[in-house]
Order: C-alpha cells, then structure tokens, then sequence
C-alpha cells in the first residue's frame, strides 16, 4: 500500500495534462495481475514514434534496465505503449523519470547549440554589410 502512495506521488506530475480547458489523461501505468513494479507498460496518449524511440533509447542506457520496447497500437491513435523490465529492485517508473529528464537535457542543450548558431550566423551577416 505505501508503495502504491509512493508511485503514485512519482508519476503524478506526469499523468495529465490541460488540452483546451480540460483534463485529460497523458499517461497511464498498466500492469498484469500477479506481476511486480520491475514491468510495467506506460500507455502515452497523443505520442508517436518521435518521442517513443528516443525514450526508448534513453532508458536503455541505463544499466538496471533488462528491457524497454514500444509500439504504437494503431497508425490512426496518437498513442504509444512503452514497456519497461528492470533487474534487481528498482521499479519500472524510475528509469522512465531518468529517461524523460535526460531527454529533455538533451533536446534542451540541442536548442541551445542551435540558437547560439543562428545567432552567430545573424552576427555574420550583420558585419559584412
């Protein structure tokens, strides 16, 4: 039971999101009956293949992880099932917090090596009129 609060408080930052002045769920956590917290399927509403395989990546660079897949349920849904398989005693949902916040230090460190080149680019152009 304390392990279920826990999880929940983890990943509540994560399950929703505001679409148009309402509520909806973007993630949902699915696990079979009978199993641990070392496997669990997340269900990402409005995602596709760009972030599922970068997660996927990610994820997997983490020693601890035995497996971590996705798919897409159908080319019509915006939605994908990644799941996660851990060793040893650490629970699905944090390589997949790790997995999500080393992405966005990547996709935020890309940004910026972007900016600063448009940005010298401008700086380039500007000195040679």
């Amino acid at each position: 039971m304390e392990e279920d609060q826990e999880l929940e408080r983890k990943t509540h930052g994560l399950k929703t999101s505001v679409a148009e002045g309402e509520r909806k769920t973007a993630l949902e956590m699915v696990q079979a009956a009978g199993t641990d917290r070392h496997c669990v399927t997340f269900v990402l509403h409005e995602e596709d293949h760009t972030l599922g395989n970068s997660l996927r990546y990610m994820i997997m660079k983490n020693p601890e992880v035995e497996f971590c897949g996705y798919t897409t349920t159908h080319p019509s849904e915006s939605k994908i099932n990644l799941r996660i398989q851990t060793r040893g005693g650490l629970p699905a949902v944090e390589p997949f917090q790790r997995g999500l916040n080393e992405l966005m230090n990547v996709c935020q460190h890309v940004l910026d090596k972007f900016e600063a080149s448009i940005k010298d680019y401008k700086d380039q152009k500007g000195k040679q009129k």
